[in-house]
């Protein structure tokens, strides 16, 4: 048990960067929008995410209401930009692979804390939950330097007309979506080499199997 408190370490990190992975893919908020026509994006504000695009439209309610109108994104809209499509699955698979990667930590400390020590099982388990974190943390990496590139160069998209959405923005800026998933790149990275670091100790008294 002494020897695995860089591995505890990287289960709570990866059990950190899993929900952080989960929250970015979740919002809505991965580019921010500026748009000059206010007619019905009434708050010159819309939010670009990886499944929809969302404003706040004072048209259609009552005088001092608003609503947010969404837009889901079809997996025919060819008018939408590859890096959209890429985030969606590579978030899924980072987020199953990181539960892998938690549940195979999991299952070496459990070994550890019970006193099972089967050499070769908690190593080996150790490895394959490392390796899930780093291809989580990959998974992540992608998607999220690919849409900050994007709103870096200010890159259109080609809404189609029902999305009530222009083409450019007058200015876009990276939304809350973007940090929360470095910050989940950086926690799933570490957890991985964490992991990958355990080094059974060399015992007398060691049962290798």
């Amino acid at each position: 048990v002494s020897t695995s408190h860089l591995q505890l370490a990287a289960f709570a990190l990866g059990t950190v960067g899993w929900i952080l992975c989960t929250v970015s893919m979740g919002i809505v908020e991965w580019r921010v929008w500026h748009v000059d026509n206010t007619t019905i994006i009434s708050s010159g504000i819309a939010w670009v995410g990886i499944w929809k695009v969302c404003f706040i439209s004072y048209l259609h309610v009552s005088p001092g209401y608003k609503e947010q109108f969404c837009h889901k994104f079809s997996g025919y809209d060819s008018s939408i930009p590859h890096e959209i499509y890429a985030a969606q699955g590579l978030l899924l698979i980072a987020m199953c692979t990181g539960l892998l990667g938690l549940t195979a930590t999991i299952f070496a400390l459990r070994n550890l804390y019970m006193g099972i020590t089967h050499k070769t099982l908690i190593t080996r388990f150790f490895l394959v939950g490392g390796f899930f974190y780093i291809l989580a943390g990959l998974c992540v990496l992608i998607p999220v330097s690919w849409n900050f590139y994007s709103v870096t160069h200010n890159q259109s998209i080609a809404f189609p007309p029902s999305y009530y959405m222009p083409s450019s923005p007058a200015a876009q800026e990276a939304g809350a979506a973007i940090p929360i998933g470095i910050v989940a790149v950086i926690l799933l990275l570490l957890s991985g080499t964490f992991s990958l670091s355990y080094r059974f100790p060399v015992s007398a008294n060691t049962i290798t199997k």
